[in-house]
């Protein structure tokens, strides 16, 4: 009897991708800008989701920047330039919205080697398009011709949001500890991986063959990259009614590290998440499991598996967030709760899946 061969898995890591370096060099950029006096009017601190800014007792402004990442590769192979552009603003807009703040306006930062009109226009229409998913407004950005900086057809984004927010409204940092011991965790669906973890599934390309799989809908390739370049939701109309009423007391925008990201509800305490079955998850999550190649413990910790946005509420008030998210047209379901830490100062993220029970420490 011979024995089958068992498939070599690749990790974030493996694709190139060093996330630990990443949260070392937040530590460095703590103590190179900690030793400078900070204006009072600075509410926030280094590695928050957006930074806050005091403009009176009764209104901050918040601020949030970021990229789309190497989906954009996939733009380049397919020459759909649009749907990066939506990506460019929910990156940003989902961070202000995990601080309680309203979307009020956008900019971007286009950077190519030879500036070519329609790829150019094609990104700012996915951006307009994004902005009014988000109910911001587009007020400008900046192009950059960089001759011999990017290889042919290539460029980069950056996106910056500005919002503001009510700082009795404000959501807090993980440091503090509005989230606590019987709070429900609310899970927002995902339209699909969103913006993260592509250099692992561009590694996963590499190698992938349409024979390799029998799922019908990922029987060519360029069906396969028309579902990775499904746009990342933007969560606006999902959450913001619900934040404005305060009935979050925490939100976890679920991006690079997958749901390492929780405990930046709080670190005082730990997550139990039941993750929706797999036939309730994004269809291109069949196909990552198809390739047999990534582990169930590194797609938790990669990707978003089906829920963009983690909040904490009060049991009473899960209800009609679950109402508010459904109008915005989003599911939102109770997907677990929150308990004290086990030992303390350790918080731990306990996820339930088809394949068993996880639990995750960064």
């Amino acid at each position: 009897m011979t024995k089958s061969k068992k498939k070599k898995t690749l990790s974030y890591a493996d694709s190139g991708v060093d996330r630990l370096a990443a949260d070392r060099l937040v530590e460095r950029i703590k103590v190179i800008t900690g030793g400078k006096k900070k204006p009072k009017a600075l509410r926030s601190t280094v590695g928050g989701y957006a930074s806050l800014y005091e403009l009176s007792k009764t209104q901050w402004i918040a601020a949030s920047t970021d990229g789309v990442g190497t989906k954009l590769k996939l733009a380049f192979e397919t020459g759909n330039h649009a749907t990066v552009g939506e990506d460019l603003v929910a990156m940003s807009v989902n961070d202000l919205l995990c601080v309680g703040a309203k979307p009020l306006f956008f900019l971007d930062y286009f950077a190519t080697g030879k500036l070519k009109l329609q790829t150019t226009e094609s990104v700012i229409s996915g951006i307009q398009a994004g902005c009014e998913k988000a109910k911001a407004i587009l007020v400008g950005g900046e192009t950059a011709e960089m001759p011999g900086f990017y290889a042919p057809g290539e460029y980069d984004l950056a996106g910056f949001a500005v919002g503001i927010v009510d700082p009795k409204l404000a959501l807090p940092s993980a440091s503090s500890k509005a989230v606590r011991a019987g709070d429900l965790l609310i899970g927002l669906n995902s339209s699909g991986l969103h913006s993260n973890g592509y250099s692992l599934v561009r590694k996963l390309l590499d190698s992938w063959k349409p024979s390799d799989t029998k799922l019908s809908w990922a029987k060519s390739k360029s069906a396969l990259l028309r579902e990775l370049l499904i746009p990342t939701q933007i969560y606006t109309d999902a959450l913001l009614p619900a934040t404005e009423k305060g009935l979050y007391r925490g939100l976890a925008h679920i991006t690079g590290s997958g749901f390492l990201n929780v405990p930046r509800l709080g670190e005082h305490v730990s997550y139990e998440i039941d993750l929706p079955p797999a036939a309730e998850l994004p269809r291109i999550y069949e196909w990552l499991e198809a390739t047999g190649k990534v582990t169930t413990y590194d797609r938790l910790t990669t990707f978003n598996c089906g829920l963009g946005m983690i909040g904490a509420v009060r049991p009473e008030d899960a209800s009609a967030v679950i109402r508010i998210a459904k109008r915005a047209g989003v599911k939102a379901s109770v997907i677990g709760e929150v308990f004290p830490n086990l030992k303390k100062g350790e918080c731990v993220v306990i996820v339930h899946t088809d394949d068993g029970r996880f639990e995750l420490k960064d």
